[in-house]
């Protein structure tokens, strides 16, 4: 049980930090915004792509490992497409209220997409999302499985850790030091 909650916990970082990624590229890359830090931490990691992802892999596992047919033509993978969208889009819905609960706003608006609901959520951005968590779950996902079962149970306690430590000291600069 503790391995599984040290694995989830990497998990959630490893897809942070991607999700932090994925965000600076397209403010950098595609808007030409300019850099901005996208996430409510100091560090290089979005929180909601992290809680996201571990939805994603407690949720549809094993949808994902399932073969469900209709004919001979195997469906899961549209079931898992349109799962992801559901789920990613319901992250987010909520991420935007906790936000503006607890800071009084949220950091992204969607108002200049068709078929967004208060800018917090859109078809498109919904779209991207259940493509990227197709890529993590059946690319990403296994490549992080086997890196992590090569790691020793001492590797592991010390891989938690560490990040456990980052994460706490960013938590603390960011809310109570800055």
């Amino acid at each position: 049980m503790k391995k599984k909650i040290q694995e989830y916990f990497i998990y959630f970082i490893l897809y942070s930090i991607i999700g932090w990624c994925y965000e600076v590229f397209l403010e950098v890359f595609v808007y030409r915004w300019g850099f901005s830090n996208r996430g409510v931490l100091f560090g290089p990691y979005c929180i909601v792509y992290g809680f996201g992802a571990l939805l994603l892999i407690v949720l549809l596992s094993k949808l994902k490992n399932k073969k469900i047919k209709i004919k001979n033509i195997n469906i899961t993978p549209i079931i898992m497409f349109i799962s992801i969208i559901i789920i990613t889009t319901v992250v987010e819905l909520i991420a935007s209220y906790i936000m503006e609960f607890t800071s009084g706003n949220w950091l992204w608006d969607y108002t200049r997409f068709s078929f967004n609901f208060e800018g917090r959520i859109a078809l498109n951005p919904s779209i991207r999302f259940g493509i990227g968590g197709m890529i993590f779950l059946y690319l990403f996902q296994p490549l992080f499985e086997q890196m992590l079962k090569k790691l020793s149970t001492r590797q592991l306690n010390i891989v938690t850790i560490t990040i456990t430590i980052i994460l706490l000291s960013d938590i603390i600069y960011t809310f109570i030091l800055k």
